[in-house]
C-alpha cells in the first residue's frame, strides 16, 4: 500500500501526541514493506527525505509569520501535494485545520480520519472559534471514508451526533522499565515525597480545582506542576498560589526519561483532563506506575475503570491528599501497568490501524 500521513508537524516527534504516533506507526509500516509518506513542516528540525524507511515530504508552514492561521495554509500545501502522488490511503490525524480543504482531497484515495477529542469544547476558545470547530468536525465526518475514535466516549459521540460508525483504536504507551532515582536530584525531590501534575495550562484540565484542593489540605507534601505556564491562565494560577510553598510550578519538562521518572517516583499523580479521547499523558502515567487520582468523567473512567481514585471538586482533592497513600495501593498500580501491556501497547495499536487499512481497500 502507498500511504500518506497528514495533520502533524512531522517526524521524528518533537512536539506531541499525534507526532509521536505518526513516528511509531510510520516506522512500523515501513518495516511491513509498505510505502509510507509523512508530511513535515518546512522548518522541522529533521531535514532529511527519509526517516527509518519512511519518506518525508517537507511543505511550507507560515505559522511562524502569521500565527495559528498558518496551519490552514500548511495543510492546504500538504493536500495539494497529495493530489499528484496516487496514494491508496491518506490518514488524517485530527481535522481542525485541514477539514476546510477536504473538497481538494484526492478522489481515488481512501480518506481515514482520527477524530481526536472534542476540540470545540475547550474553554480557551471564543464562541466564534468553537462554532468553527464544530463546523470543521462536521466537514471531517462527512468527507472521510472511515473514522477512527481513540476513546469509547468519542465513538459514542460520533454515533449519537452524526449517526456515523467509527473504529475504536486507542492511543498507546511504552512500559517504563528503568527507574533512576538520581534523576530527581535536579528537581530537589525525594522518592514518594511529592505529588505530580502534568498538563497544558487550560481551564478544562482542572488545574485550578486540583491546586485549590492541595492548598486546603493538611498534608505538607508538595505538588510539582509540570507544563509551560507562560500564558494568561498559567500566569493567573501562579499569581493565585504564589504564597503557597507546597505548590511548585517548574515549567515544561521535555525530556521523556525525566518525565517518566518524575511519574514513577511520585506519591500521587493528578490527572485533571476532562475533554478529549484517550489522553497520551494518562497512558504514560499508567505505564510509569504512577498512582492515579483522576477527574471523574467518562473519558478517564473508560481507561482507568476501578484502578484510580476520582475527584469532581476541590474538596474531594483535599480528602484524597489526606487519606490516600501509594504504598497501600500497589495492586492498583500494577493493574494499570498490566493494562498498558495488554491493551494500550504500540504493537496492538499499529496492527489495528493496518487491519483497518487493509479492510478499507477491499
Amino acid at each position: 500500500m502507498k500511504i500518506a500521513i497528514l495533520g502533524t508537524r512531522g517526524i521524528p516527534n518533537n512536539y506531541g501526541g499525534f507526532e509521536q504516533f505518526a513516528e511509531i506507526f510510520a516506522v512500523y509500516l515501513a518495516q511491513q514493506n509498505h510505502e509510507i509518506y509523512v508530511y513535515n513542516t518546512h522548518d522541522h528540525i529533521f531535514k532529511g527525505k527519509m526517516f527509518q524507511g519512511a519518506h518525508i515530504i517537507h511543505k511550507y508552514n507560515p505559522e511562524h509569520k502569521i500565527g495559528t492561521a498558518g496551519q490552514f495554509f500548511y495543510d492546504l500545501n500538504c493536500i495539494l501535494d497529495s493530489r499528484k502522488r496516487k496514494f491508496d490511503i491518506i490518514l488524517q490525524l485530527g481535522y481542525t485545520s485541514n477539514s476546510i480543504w477536504s473538497f481538494l482531497l484526492p478522489k481515488k484515495a481512501v480518506i481515514i480520519t482520527n477524530m481526536d477529542g472534542l476540540e470545540w469544547k475547550r474553554t480557551k476558545y471564543s464562541n466564534k472559534t468553537q462554532r468553527f470547530l464544530q463546523f470543521a468536525e462536521k466537514r471531517a465526518v462527512k468527507s472521510s471514508d472511515f473514522l477512527i475514535a481513540d476513546s469509547l466516549g468519542i465513538q459514542k459521540y460520533l454515533k449519537e451526533k452524526y449517526n456515523k460508525e467509527s473504529s475504536y483504536i486507542a492511543y498507546g504507551a511504552a512500559p517504563f522499565l528503568n527507574p533512576n532515582e538520581e534523576l530527581l536530584l535536579p528537581y530537589n525531590l525525594d522518592s514518594n515525597a511529592y505529588d505530580l501534575l502534568i498538563a497544558r495550562f487550560e481551564p478544562e484540565n482542572n488545574i485550578e480545582m486540583i491546586l485549590e484542593g492541595v492548598a486546603a489540605s493538611q498534608n505538607d507534601r508538595p505538588i510539582v506542576v509540570v507544563g509551560n505556564s507562560n500564558n494568561s491562565f498559567g500566569n493567573y494560577l501562579k499569581q493565585k498560589f504564589k504564597d503557597n510553598p507546597r505548590i511548585r510550578f517548574i515549567g515544561g519538562v521535555y525530556n521523556k526519561e525525566h518525565l517518566d521518572n518524575l511519574r514513577f517516583f511520585s506519591s500521587l499523580y493528578f490527572h485533571g483532563h476532562s475533554v478529549g479521547g484517550t489522553n497520551p499523558s494518562l497512558l504514560e502515567a499508567m505505564a510509569a506506575k504512577a498512582l492515579l487520582v483522576a477527574h471523574k468523567n467518562e473519558f478517564n473512567q473508560a481507561i482507568l475503570k476501578e484502578n484510580a481514585f476520582y475527584f469532581s471538586n476541590a474538596k474531594e482533592v483535599q480528602q484524597l491528599r489526606e487519606t490516600v497513600h501509594k504504598n497501600r495501593h500497589e495492586q492498583i498500580v500494577q493493574d494499570n501497568f498490566r493494562t498498558i501491556i495488554q491493551e494500550f501497547n504500540w504493537n496492538k495499536i499499529n496492527e489495528s490501524y493496518l487491519t483497518l487499512f487493509k479492510k478499507s481497500l477491499q
